[in-house]
């Protein structure tokens, strides 16, 4: 088993389709098997990169049957979305886990839709921590969830049993996550979910990212965190400057479509689909993340 510190850039991984629009398992495990060759720490599939709200129970259970297997194989970290905005059933997805060998830890995004309160955002957490059977990150992210999982609470949850990080995604590195770094015990992770923080959330003590848009550049990505860790200034700012326009360009239209489109046109996966309400990426989107990433790999 891989160390129980969670550190690096993992990959959220995309779920592709094959032509009949079943899930492409051979590309999910050519992808995975890629990226951790390029230095990727581990992954992370049925996110919301993995387009896990379209995906039905018999998918969800095939793909992380096949991450499980692969983190096993590399002795790397399986992070398994399991959050909904139900706290019963999200424990069960959590308890779920347990008879897949592999699968390290739960990603538990804060509850979506029915905004509660932040005493309710903690009570959550601690339920599906206490019941999981595996360590579970937090997953931040207010821009999706219309719930900001606010400091004090954040603090609490990083003194709690069974908790190892968090996923921490709020467009910003300000005071919030400043109080959170200089606060949390030094073994809860602080992982960034925003790919251009990247290199400053790493300077400040970050533990590293959730990273979709290091699918690509993974190499880069890579070296960029490495830098941050250790402190090197000038040839971070040089990866995080050439990186920062494939940022732009893959989140330039609704994640994954942009990926999925990139991915296609460098036959990694057979085909540029996502699945309603999402639809595939403008052909002037996809053309402008390849020209990004031709420069930042060139």
């Amino acid at each position: 088993m891989p160390t129980s510190s969670l550190r690096g850039v993992y990959i959220p991984l995309i779920t592709p389709y094959e032509t009949d629009g079943s899930v492409a398992l051979g590309a999910i495990a050519r992808l995975a098997h890629e990226c951790l060759d390029a230095g990727a720490a581990g992954l992370v599939p049925l996110g919301t990169t993995g387009e896990s709200p379209f995906l039905d129970a018999a998918e969800k259970r095939s793909i992380v049957e096949l991450c499980a297997g692969i983190g096993r194989e590399r002795d790397v970290h399986v992070i398994v979305g399991v959050g909904t905005n139900n706290t019963p059933n999200t424990i069960a997805a959590a308890e779920a886990l347990a008879d897949v060998p592999g699968v390290t830890h739960a990603l538990v995004v804060v509850p979506y839709y029915v905004r509660p309160s932040q005493a309710g955002i903690v009570a959550h957490m601690k339920a599906v921590a206490a019941a999981s059977p595996v360590p579970i990150v937090l997953y931040n992210i207010p821009g999706r969830t219309g719930r900001l999982l606010e400091t004090a609470g954040m603090l609490d949850l990083a003194g709690t049993p069974n908790i190892a990080g968090v996923k921490q995604s709020v467009d910003e590195v300000g005071i919030p996550t400043l109080e959170l770094l200089a606060g949390a015990p030094r073994d809860f992770a602080v992982l960034g979910g925003d790919d251009y923080l990247l290199l400053p959330l790493t300077y400040l003590g970050g533990a590293g990212a959730i990273c979709a848009s290091a699918h690509v550049c993974t190499e880069r990505f890579v070296a960029e965190f490495e830098c941050g860790v250790a402190g090197k200034l000038e040839e971070g700012r040089a990866h995080h400057e050439a990186l920062l326009p494939v940022v732009q360009a893959c989140f330039a239209e609704p994640n994954p479509s942009v990926f999925k489109a990139v991915l296609h046109a460098q036959g990694r996966i057979p085909t540029p689909d996502v699945r309603l309400p999402l639809v595939n990426a403008s052909d002037a989107a996809r053309d402008r993340a390849l020209d990004a990433i031709a420069a930042a790999q060139g």
